[in-house]
This record gives C-alpha cells, sequence and structure tokens, in this order.
C-alpha cells in the first residue's frame, strides 16, 4: 500500500476553497442580479400578462387560465353529477312523471348544485353542464348535435364507441361516443319508453319514434352480439312537401299532376322500393292531393305519416307485454279500422298477413287506399304482395290471390336511390288486369339516365306513351285529365340532373 504525500493533500485543500470561493462569487452574483431584476419594471401589455385583482404580481396566471379545468375534470363532474340525477328520477314518484315535471326537476337539481357546491368549471362551462345533463337525462345523450344538424339523415349507432351518420347520401364516421354500453342502453330505454315501448333483455328489439317524428330502431344483446345498436331515420325539421320533391329531383311535374289526378279520382295505389329509397317521404307527399273533406285512417307500426287534413285517425300497432300478451298487430287495427267509417285507409307499410285484409278493403268499397312494401320493381312488389297474402294463414290458392291484386291495385310506383344519393321515381305501373295467370301490367313513365354531371346522375323523365286504362275510364266520368302528358318520348319537362 502506497504512503501519502503531504503536498498532495495540501494541493488538494487548495483546490477545494479556490472551488468554495468561486461558488460563493457566483451566488453572491446571482443574487444581486434577481435583486436588481425584481427592481425593473418592464412595460408588458396587459392584456398580454393581466394582473389579478388580488395583488398578486405581473407574472401570475389570469384567473381565466389559473381556473381553467381540464377535459376530464369536467367529464368526472359531468358523470358524477348524471349518476345522482338519475338516482333522483328513479324515485317511484318520477318513473310515471309527465316531461314539464321531469325538466323542471332537472332544472331545479342543476341549480342547486352550480349554487351550493364547488365545481372545478368555469362559467361556459357551467352552463354547457346544465344544458348536457338536461339533454342526457330527458334527450337523446351525445347524439343531440347529430340530431340538430339539418343535413343529417340518418345517425347509425354501431357500438357505443362507433357512431356513424349519412349527409347528402354519403356514410361518414363521426367522433361522438357515449361512455360506455350501459349509457347507450338508457338512452335506449328512454326513447322507448316515452313511446310506451319496452326493451330488455327479454325483449331485445324495439322500433320507436322521437318526439320530432323520426324513426327508431334499437336492438340489445344477445341479438347484437358487439353491444346495443340505434338506427334513427330522420324525417327533418319540417315535412317534405310535393314541390321539395320535385325540387330536389325525385319527379319532374307531369308526374306530380298525374299523380295527383289518380289520388284524386280514388286510384288504389301502392308504393314500392328498398330500404331508406324514400317511401314514407313519397306517400307524404302522395297524400296532400287527398280532398280535406274525406276520412283518413292511418296504421303504422312507428306514427311517422304527417298529414294536412283535419279529419284524420292516427293508428299505431304496440308489441306484447311483459306477460307476452297485448300484443296489437297491423292486421288487427286494418280490420277494426273497416268499422270506423274510414274515406280512405293509409297503412304505412304492409309486411305481413295484413297484405290480405289490406287487399280486401280496395276491393270492397275503399277505394283511394294506399300503402307502400318493400320491394325493388313493380312486378317484385306484385310477388312480395303474394307471399304476405300466404303469410296470413288463409290457404289461397295462387290464381285466386293474383286475381285480387289484380282488381284490387291500380297502379305501383316504384321508387330508389340512386348511387348519387337522389331519391328518384324510377317507375309508374299499371296493373291492367289478368292474362292466363299472371297479372298484366303496363309502364306509363319512367326515369331514363343519360350520363353524369361529376358525381351526379343526369337524366329525365320519360312518357312511354301508353295512356293507362284508369285515364280513360276517369275521362269518360268527366275527369279533364290532357292527354298530351302521355305521348311517347315527351319528356317530363324536369330533368332529374338538372
Amino acid at each position: 500500500m502506497s504512503e501519502l504525500n503531504p503536498s498532495n493533500t495540501e494541493d488538494t485543500s487548495s483546490l477545494s476553497d479556490a472551488g468554495a470561493s468561486r461558488d460563493a462569487v457566483a451566488s453572491r452574483d446571482a443574487g444581486e442580479v434577481r435583486s436588481k431584476l425584481g427592481r425593473k419594471r418592464f412595460d408588458v401589455p396587459r392584456d398580454r400578462v393581466p394582473v389579478k385583482e388580488t395583488g398578486e404580481n405581473a407574472f401570475s396566471l389570469s384567473p381565466r387560465e389559473s381556473s381553467r379545468p381540464s377535459v376530464s375534470d369536467y367529464l368526472s363532474v359531468k358523470t358524477s353529477l348524471h349518476s345522482r340525477l338519475l338516482d333522483l328520477l328513479n324515485q317511484p314518484q318520477f318513473l310515471v312523471a309527465s316531461d314539464e315535471l321531469l325538466e323542471q326537476t332537472v332544472e331545479d337539481f342543476v341549480a342547486d348544485v352550480l349554487e351550493n357546491e364547488d365545481l372545478p368549471l368555469n362559467e361556459t362551462e357551467r352552463r354547457q353542464l346544465a344544458e348536457d345533463l338536461m339533454e342526457e337525462t330527458l334527450g337523446v345523450g351525445p347524439l343531440a348535435p347529430l340530431l340538430g344538424d339539418p343535413a343529417v339523415t340518418d345517425v347509425l349507432v354501431n357500438r357505443y364507441d362507433q357512431v356513424y351518420v349519412e349527409r347528402f347520401g354519403r356514410l361518414e364516421v363521426t367522433d361522438v361516443q357515449f361512455r360506455n354500453a350501459e349509457h347507450l342502453t338508457r338512452i335506449i330505454q328512454r326513447i322507448a319508453a316515452r313511446v310506451g315501448r319496452r326493451i330488455d333483455e327479454s325483449s331485445p328489439m324495439v322500433d320507436a319514434r322521437l318526439t320530432d317524428g323520426s324513426r327508431v330502431n334499437a336492438t340489445l344483446p344477445p341479438v347484437t352480439i358487439d353491444g346495443p345498436t340505434l338506427s334513427i331515420r330522420r324525417f327533418g325539421k319540417r315535412r317534405l312537401r310535393r314541390e321539395d320533391l320535385q325540387r330536389l329531383g325525385m319527379f319532374s311535374d307531369p308526374v306530380r299532376q298525374f299523380m295527383q289526378w289518380m289520388v284524386i279520382a280514388r286510384s288504389n295505389i301502392i308504393v314500392s322500393g328498398g330500404t331508406g329509397a324514400g317511401k314514407s317521404t313519397f306517400l307524404g307527399a302522395v297524400c296532400e292531393a287527398i280532398p280535406d273533406h274525406e276520412r283518413i285512417v292511418t296504421i303504422e307500426d312507428a306514427a311517422e305519416l304527417l298529414l294536412d287534413q283535419v279529419h284524420v285517425v292516427r293508428m299505431e300497432t304496440r308489441p306484447r307485454n311483459l306477460e307476452g300478451t297485448g300484443q296489437i298487430t297491423a292486421r288487427d287495427l286494418l280490420v277494426n279500422s273497416l268499422r270506423m267509417r274510414p274515406d280512405r285507409i293509409i297503412v304505412g307499410e304492409v309486411r305481413s298477413g295484413e297484405a290480405l285484409d289490406m287487399l280486401q278493403a280496395m276491393n270492397t268499397g275503399h277505394d283511394g287506399s294506399l300503402t307502400t312494401v318493400h320491394a325493388n320493381s313493380p312486378r317484385d312488389a306484385v310477388s312480395r304482395l303474394e307471399t304476405m297474402v300466404l303469410m296470413a294463414g288463409v290457404e289461397l290458392p295462387q290464381r285466386a290471390i293474383r286475381e285480387q291484386i289484380a282488381s284490387a291495385v291500380d297502379f305501383i310506383i316504384s321508387v330508389r336511390r340512386y348511387d348519387d344519393g337522389v331519391r328518384r321515381v324510377e317507375s309508374i305501373a299499371e296493373i291492367t288486369g289478368m292474362e292466363e295467370s299472371m297479372p298484366q301490367m303496363q309502364e306509363i313513365f319512367v326515369f331514363r339516365q343519360t350520363g353524369r354531371q361529376e358525381r351526379r346522375i343526369v337524366g329525365e323523365f320519360v312518357a312511354t306513351g301508353i295512356v293507362p286504362r284508369r285515364v280513360h275510364q276517369l275521362r269518360e266520368r268527366g275527369f279533364d285529365i290532357p292527354l298530351e302528358m302521355f305521348r311517347s318520348g315527351t319528356n317530363a319537362s324536369d330533368a332529374a340532373g338538372a
């Protein structure tokens, strides 16, 4: 082991003293700089660095900046208050309360919380909290902004964290999300309860409607594996009228006039088309031509038809209750409506055995009735009617069913949503009778595509040159229906792509 050199020890000691001396000088210099900066006045604009009224220095954060809550603060506060509010509204006295009482209760709860509890929220977020809690409790929750957008026609919730909308005929994903599957389930159950419907694990599917008339379909597990789903078909803030649909290119002026004549003359009409083709909207526009003095009975699964006439009786089906009883089908309502002295019966859509009762009503004095059916063409609509009549459980020969259809139905109007997102009348066909064992039909107007302008289809509504037999009958009865509109190749005026 080597010996220590005294001279080395002295050198080390002197180096340490020198370092300490330098540190002392640096510390003293830094202190002098801080002292000078503390006495120095900086000309900083007040709008750039606001000064608190509490006397803090110019480098203090403004009240707005220091008290600004984070997004997580707002969400946690809203979640906590929403849970407390739901506990309050789950009390027995609120289960059957009116919307007005519930709204007042929510307002009082929010006002009390904002006044008496110290929440880490600024004034803007306090106002937003009141609106959000009101919508979460009584409305459609996170979907409210989407339903407030007039361009949105469909809202499709695949999962609580995946929401799509349709705008201008195109689907697009949104950043809207529910907190979890339970949150989405509560929204669905609230929508169903408002129209007297029920949805739970024992009855996991429901058709309902919103207060603005929008059509709603919802499902719960185990029917949908990935969680609850919600589909909302919107009809806008106001009903689209004939003039609106004509302006949007759904049909031309001669087609509109023809349909008006046929409705006034009490023709039986079926509107066919696929899902989302605009059948219900088109049916509502066609019904504008019904005279005001006639008594109308409407039958729907979810009431959505809005008619201008005053003398209207609206009827709606009802599903089974918890005990599995109490179901009222469209067929039950249709049979009952025959005893209500209707001038016209309008069925929102025939899906099963009620097709037989509808055809019998058309054949037994209830001319001028209208309905819709899912089918891709007039010929397919006839086949669908045959199938649905068989679903009534009555054993009828095929020829008898087809004779009923040929005798009852005057016109089938086929509507379609084209790939440019525009809904158009694709064809208007008249059923002229039977030939051998098949109902015969002839097209009166068709839509012919002539090209494209960028994404939009360009075409025209053209008369086929055939004058409907129904028109000849009506002219003999004194209806002054002009025949010029049926001349072959006649451009039905308004180009659909214009």
